[in-house]
């Protein structure tokens, strides 16, 4: 394997590029990060990606929000709440709290923002988190056009009422979630699509937003109007739309930003003895999307050959070189009282089996086939190496094809590709945030896939409340999900790979890498 993976590993040295960049000129934020690419939409509901919702999460606040280090959720808008004996009716109530605008913030915010994620003309992808709350699929789906026999409604301004479809575990974890975040109905109905640029935009948040630079930076400064202001101390907030991250990488170099999100794979092992390299182990996921709508990849014979004909340790080992672990399944280790299955192993002589009993014999007669994958060094070197992989074990060709973020998460979204890289990190820590996703229709399904069995699990899931049954229905499930049916293939679970200098105070690393900039610092004494 050293002879497929050492060409990918001898990347050229990046720190001799020289990078100009607009942050390094006047006026400057108190605290810069490197974000990553343009952001697809800062409209709560709407939002799928994670470098997305660590601006948002920025700009609005929920019912509740992550406690920084151990993300247990802890009093948001709301200061406090009761949860009922049968576990399905929550009562929160609300704090005297203001828009940024200065206008009150009240539990009909929580019912109209609500109601409009799970509205189907938002087409919001992340509408089944509130699946949850008693008729909310149904009225989402179509099938119930009156909202007011949802389960949320506002007993008075400041007091919210939740009636769930059966106990929730994490509910409350929810709540912190961008898609329960309010959004301002005045600022929406206004404005429109428009409602979220920076002359526009009311939000709930500790920050609110000053500027919209495309493909430059989003300029965040501090809400006066937030309830806990007296705690925030960053006064503003670059968030710079860096797509390279050997570019972001100059930039954190020369002095340009505080923090950066990854660090280029070819400089991992030399980074990894500083200061300002932080690693820590983190609930994410990298695997692939097979589109299994279309030949061959309808085939399971033809997936799972190509799962079993990668080498995941050789890519760990050699390609990625952070301490990630390889992956046979989606839920990462780390989630408390889950043991996953076992999921395929790397078997080329299987692989080579299954390929030509599917009609491939091998290789030949193969159709041509595309890897998709979004702009990224680190993308580019793991779908090179991929591609030899089943260029050497089964004789396969596979084209390799790259788009910038937005035009990938559309193109997925409306499964035109064959395959493509998938990512996920987990919104809670559970099972469920990793499995929910592949069911019917799931909008962040995205494979065509559908299993009826599958689907079943996943429900009876929430409906279980003895936890150690509820975590074997899991395991049943994801049993379908990577070793029967495989619409995706794992191939490793992330570790942060992160850096952020030494005047940064109040970053907590945990298991899913949320940073709320609202406990977040600056001591420029420290060296």
């Amino acid at each position: 394997m050293l002879k497929v993976l050492l060409p990918i590993v001898l990347a050229p040295a990046i720190l001799c590029t020289t990078i100009t960049f607009t942050t390094h000129r006047q006026n400057r934020a108190e605290f810069t990060y490197v974000s990553g690419p343009e952001p697809e939409t800062l409209d709560p509901p709407l939002l799928t990606g994670f470098l997305e919702g660590r601006i948002v999460a920025a700009l609005f606040e929920g019912l509740t929000q992550y406690e920084p280090k151990d993300l247990s959720p802890i009093p948001g808008i709301a200061s406090h709440w009761n949860v009922s004996e049968d576990g399905r009716t929550y009562t929160f109530y609300l704090r005297d709290t203001k828009w940024s605008n200065g206008e009150p913030l009240t539990a009909h915010d929580f019912v109209y923002s609500w109601k409009r994620a799970l509205d189907p003309i938002t087409a919001a992808d992340y509408a089944y988190q509130l699946y949850y709350i008693k008729n909310a699929r149904p009225f989402n789906e179509g099938r119930l056009t009156d909202f007011s026999q949802v389960g949320v409604r506002a007993v008075d301004d400041y007091t919210l009422e939740v009636q769930l479809e059966n106990p929730t575990a994490f509910f409350l974890d929810l709540t912190s979630f961008p898609t329960l975040m309010p959004v301002n109905r005045k600022c929406a109905e206004a404005h429109g699509d428009d409602w979220t640029l920076p002359e526009n935009m009311v939000c709930n948040g500790p920050f609110r937003l000053a500027e919209w630079k495309i493909n430059d930076r989003i300029r965040m400064e501090k809400n006066p109007f937030y309830w806990d202001a007296q705690h925030v101390k960053l006064q503003s907030i670059d968030a710079l739309a860096i797509e390279s991250i050997n570019t972001g990488f100059n930039v954190y170099e020369t002095g340009g930003a505080d923090y950066l999100y990854g660090v280029p794979l070819p400089l991992v092992e030399t980074l990894s003895d500083r200061k300002d390299f932080h690693s820590h182990v983190f609930l994410a996921t990298f695997f692939l999307r097979f589109n299994v709508t279309a030949p061959p990849f309808d085939d399971v014979r033809v997936r799972k050959a190509l799962d079993m004909a990668i080498d995941k340790e050789g890519i760990v080992k050699y390609v990625t070189r952070g301490g990630e672990i390889p992956a046979a399944t989606l839920v990462p280790p780390g989630m408390p009282n889950y043991q996953p299955p076992e999921g395929l192993p790397f078997n080329p002589e299987e692989a080579q089996r299954l390929l030509a009993e599917a009609g491939y014999p091998g290789g030949h007669g193969f159709p041509k086939t595309e890897y998709l994958f979004n702009t990224s060094e680190a993308n580019k070197d793991i779908a090179e190496v991929i591609q030899q992989m089943w260029k050497k074990y089964l004789g396969i060709d596979v084209t390799l094809v790259n788009q910038e973020w937005k035009v990938f998460l559309s193109t997925v979204k409306n499964l035109d590709y064959q395959i493509a890289r998938g990512n996920w990190i987990g919104d809670y820590v559970d099972p469920n945030t990793f499995l929910d996703m592949f069911v019917t229709g799931g909008g962040n399904n995205r494979t065509g896939w559908s299993n009826r069995r599958y689907d079943q699990l996943i429900e009876a899931a929430a409906e279980e409340k003895d936890e150690d049954k509820r975590m074997e229905i899991f395991r049943e499930a994801e049993n379908i999900l990577v070793a029967d049916d495989l619409p995706i293939l794992p191939v490793y679970y992330h570790v942060s790979l992160d850096m952020y200098r030494p005047h940064v105070k109040g970053v907590s690393p945990n298991l899913l890498n949320i940073h709320p900039w609202k406990y977040v610092r600056i001591d420029r004494e420290t060296n």
